[in-house]
């Protein structure tokens, strides 16, 4: 919650613009009104017909964590670390090619900035969310260190509640976190790169800055 607060500080000082499609003109059909918008565990479960009763929670180094070669959900195991990030990778590739006639809810804007830190410099990766109601996530992220935007997609798994996400036409690295945890204020998440590695990411929901909206 420290490291919460310090980056919303931290963005409303030094917040950068926020037009990716004034850029990048060939997004404008993934340009939703208010990007920003906070998506609710509610809202979410009516915009999808799949009839979610309760979320599935992901809170990774604790009900879901790594020991040795082995991912664990509670006390069962649930994969080996390979088959968990392909896994994740199996549900980006699921997506089925986007209808850009159909609707889109705004997950939100999202810092993204290492996981277990109380304090730490301002963050320079974003994250831009959405989702249709089919479960593709599309999206923009944005790197202010080297002022590159690159556009995302992704997918919502049914049955798990995961959602994973990577850059277009990349195969990694791969973001994942549960869709519930897209609906809170931060959102653990983690990031799966080619070499093996898994690494924990905190997502910090943004507000609107002050003459932002669209």
């Amino acid at each position: 919650m420290s490291r919460r607060d310090e980056v919303r500080n931290q963005f409303h000082d030094h917040h950068p613009r926020y037009d990716f499609w004034k850029d990048n003109p060939n997004w404008a059909r993934f340009r939703w009104n208010r990007p920003y918008r906070w998506a609710t565990w509610a809202a979410v479960t009516s915009w999808f017909p799949w009839r979610w009763n309760q979320p599935t929670t992901y809170a990774y180094g604790d009900n879901v964590y790594y020991e040795g070669d082995t991912v664990y959900y509670g006390d069962e195991a649930y994969a080996t670390t390979d088959e968990y990030a392909e896994q994740s990778q199996e549900i980006v590739a699921s997506a089925p090619e986007i209808d850009e006639s159909v609707d889109w809810l705004p997950l939100g804007v999202f810092a993204v900035t290492q996981d277990g830190e109380e304090s730490g410099p301002p963050p320079t990766l974003f994250l831009q969310l959405a989702v249709n109601k089919q479960g593709i996530i599309a999206g923009t992220f944005q790197n202010t260190a080297t002022d590159a935007s690159q556009p995302i997609e992704g997918m919502i798994d049914q049955e798990s509640q995961r959602s994973a996400w990577t850059i277009v036409d990349q195969q990694w690295p791969v973001m994942e976190t549960g869709i519930s945890n897209l609906t809170e204020d931060t959102a653990p998440a983690l990031i799966h790169f080619e070499d093996g590695q898994t690494q924990q990411w905190l997502l910090v929901r943004l507000e609107e800055p002050e003459g932002e909206s669209t």
